[in-house]
């Protein structure tokens, strides 16, 4: 005759336990990700708006040191530490756009682009 030993005892989860985790975990989930989808876009665009604040910034001075408004993007590398800002909504360096309707004013933008969804940029207006 065998004995059953009940010193050992088996100690697991049941399916029903691992269901109820994988679904909390499956709810906090579809909480949580949307809204950090959100706030990732959010971050995006404040940063291609500071990014272009601070081209804005450098169009600006050295628009007043040679009277009129250069629209080309790479003149102003070394004013900005050497490398133009990337624009996190783009993706490249290229992301933003200046444009000079005369010589004394220009306005200055970052493009928007598909890692930001639909949004208006904040648009820079420089005169001198």
């Amino acid at each position: 005759m065998m004995r059953t030993s009940t010193r050992f005892k088996q100690q697991a989860f049941t399916l029903i336990e691992l269901l109820v985790v994988v679904l909390i975990l499956g709810i906090l989930t579809g909480i949580a990700l949307p809204s950090f989808l959100t706030a990732v876009m959010d971050a995006r665009k404040g940063m291609a708006n500071a990014n272009g604040l601070a081209v804005a910034k450098a169009v600006q001075a050295k628009g007043l040191l040679s009277g009129s408004y250069d629209t080309t993007l790479a003149d102003y590398t070394h004013d900005l530490g050497g490398a133009l800002p990337i624009n996190p909504c783009t993706g490249t360096t290229t992301g933003y756009s200046i444009t000079s309707s005369s010589a004394s004013v220009a306005t200055v933008s970052a493009q928007s682009g598909t890692n930001c969804g639909t949004w208006s940029p904040t648009v820079f207006n420089l005169t001198h």
